[in-house]
């Protein structure tokens, strides 16, 4: 488990050096006090979460760090993360250019109610972490894999792409910025069709996942969908 953890590290550094690129080289200004506090919401979670799985669960470590547009099988899966990969990226750079060329005037409160989601999202996750040892970064069905119907998959069937989305509507929120929430829009359209497409997956290889599909009705938005 070495190497994972190891892995783990050096794609959080990563990140530490993309995010904040991604930031402030559009907006050309360090003195973003919004963009500072909106990292650390970011990175203080995903450090947290990733001691968490490199010390109680390093197996599910292994399956998260798969993840991907190369790390999947299927063609379409394929096109849906790369997508993804590219709607990321936008939901960080939109904001700061909306914020260098002041196309939008959000209120501080609202900024801070984002830092807010960004946090409460990857407490979903982190929630989702620990009832499901098998969620995966593509997919898949382990050959040791139950259907988990306690914590929040009592309450939607897709909770980790919930927490996700939670959190990324938080990010251009905090950035300052309205117009970044067009790249969440699409975002959260290529979750859908990445999540009907694992739900057709789940019901014809997750033994079980049918009938719990009939008791939780709700996909990824409790008492909507």
């Amino acid at each position: 488990m070495k190497d994972v953890n190891r892995n783990a590290l050096i794609g959080l550094l990563r990140m530490v050096a993309l995010l904040p690129a991604l930031i402030f080289i559009p907006a050309w200004t360090l003195q973003y006090w919004q963009a500072w506090v909106c990292l650390c919401a970011f990175f203080v979670p995903v450090a947290i979460i990733t001691a968490y799985l490199m010390r109680a669960n390093p197996a599910l470590l292994a399956r998260r760090l798969k993840a991907g547009a190369k790390a999947e099988t299927k063609k379409t899966q394929k096109m849906i993360q790369s997508f993804a990969a590219i709607l990321f990226l936008a939901i960080f750079v939109v904001p700061t250019l909306d914020h260098r060329f002041r196309w939008s005037s959000v209120p501080v409160a609202v900024e801070l109610g984002g830092d807010v989601l960004i946090v409460s999202g990857f407490a979903v996750v982190l929630w989702v972490f620990t009832v499901n040892s098998f969620t995966s970064g593509v997919i898949e069905v382990n050959p040791e894999q139950k259907v988990i119907t306690s914590g929040p998959y009592a309450i939607v069937r897709h909770p980790m792409y919930l927490g996700s989305l939670v959190m990324l509507l938080g990010i251009p929120l905090s950035l300052g910025s309205w117009w970044g929430l067009t790249a969440v829009a699409l975002m959260t359209t290529v979750i859908v069709l990445r999540l009907l497409d694992e739900e057709k997956f789940l019901r014809e290889n997750l033994m079980g996942y049918k009938e719990y599909a009939k008791r939780v009705h709700h996909r990824l938005a409790p008492f909507v969908w």
